[in-house]
This record gives C-alpha cells, structure tokens and sequence, in this order.
C-alpha cells in the first residue's frame, strides 16, 4: 500500500521493435534495373502497338486537311521538296517520310487549283502546326486550318474554333499583314485577335515564312507547266 492508500501500478518496460534486416545496395540496385528494364520493354510494345493507328489516324486527318483548304479538289498528287525543286518522286533510296512535303490539288479536267502547304513554329503557349492553300497563279490564299496547337483555350485557340478569323485566310493575298479588329483596308491584311495577338501574329508569320521558302518552288513548278 502506497501512501493515501492507491496501489501503484506495475510499470510496463517498452520492447524495442525488431530493426529490419539491412538491404545490401548491390542488391536494391539489381531490383531496380530489372524493374526498369522491364518498364522498358512494355513502353516499346506499347508504342509499337500503337504507332500503325496513330499514323494512320494523322494520315486521315491530313488527308480531310488537304481537302479542306483545296476546296475538295478532285485529287491530288504529293510532292516532295529536295533542295531547291519539287519532285513527284523521292530520290532513290530516301525515305519518303523524312522529306518534306508538299500537296497539289486538281480539279475538273485536271486542272491545278493550288498547293497544300504543311508549316509550324513557336505560337504563345507552343508549336503551332498548320496547313494552308495556295494558288501561285493569283497569289492568294485557299484557306487555312490549324493541325497541332497548345494555345491558352478561350483566347489563343481561337485561331483554330474562331471562324471569323479563319475566315479571312480564303481570298487573302501574301505576303499577309497582320492589323486590329476594324482597321482592314488592304486584300494583304488579316484582322488579329483580341486578346491573342501572339498566336494571331504566329499564324501570318508560319504562313509568310514558308511562302518565303517554299513559294519560289511551287511557283517555278507551273511556270514549268507540271501544275
């Protein structure tokens, strides 16, 4: 008996919990490739699996693309850019897919109507990649149509979803020249975006740029009579 009479209770000693057995670093690093090597392995079938449809599917939305801004030709033969001329054919032993590639579109009676063009570079937020037609003959513009872009959603994408500002690029002439909304006086000006004149900026100077490369080409190719 303790003093005012309360029992003191027996004190409990604390068991130390078992230390776990120690991993030798030889043999964490040995789990680890393995683990890694097999993570490997998995992402390659995967990417294998998938990369037929993936092609397949930009094929589709290309070929819908080039349609689009040839105002449905009746067809169209690609073209490849090799040095400073266009080829109906890859040079011998060159992948096709590693050149670059132009589209030009006939309609009735196998008339040319103009070139597809495919181009990109850096817009606000990323790469902006785009194709647009062209018709060397009057040096207008076909139309447009946005393939890739990244741009803030709401201001920057409406270069892709705003029709009135994809509109502009049927009937244009280049070298294009990017102005406010309301100040369009010239058949050379597009009207920017509110809001987003970085992207808007973005798709004159993809397009002007390329015309810059590409357009001596295309245009040297009807002179020649073969569009």
């Amino acid at each position: 008996m303790s003093d005012g009479g309360a029992i003191r209770a027996t004190e409990q000693v604390p068991v130390p919990a078992p230390q776990p057995a120690e991993v030798r670093a030889s043999r964490l690093l040995a789990t680890l490739g393995v683990g890694g090597a097999v993570a490997g392995v998995l992402l390659v079938i995967a990417y294998g699996v998938t990369l037929p449809r993936i092609e397949a599917n930009r094929a589709r939305v290309l070929h819908l693309a080039i349609n689009e801004v040839l105002k449905a030709p009746e067809r169209y033969d690609t073209l490849y850019v090799v040095g400073k001329a266009l080829l109906r054919k890859p040079p011998p032993g060159v992948d096709p897919k590693k050149l670059e590639q132009v589209y030009l579109g006939y309609g009735a009676g196998g008339r040319p109507v103009g070139f597809a063009i495919v181009a990109g570079a850096a817009g606000f937020q990323d790469v902006i990649r785009l194709i647009f037609g062209y018709d060397p003959k009057t040096h207008e513009l076909l139309g447009m149509k946005v393939l890739e872009s990244k741009e803030t959603p709401g201001l920057g994408d409406k270069i892709e979803k705003d029709p009135a500002f994809v509109d502009q690029f049927r009937g244009v002439r280049v070298s294009l020249v990017g102005v406010k909304k309301g100040k369009r006086s010239s058949p050379r000006e597009v009207e920017m975006i509110t809001g987003a004149t970085i992207s808007s900026k973005a798709v004159i100077r993809i397009i002007n740029d390329a015309l810059e490369r590409l357009g001596p080409l295309v245009d040297g190719y009807t002179q020649e009579g073969k569009g």
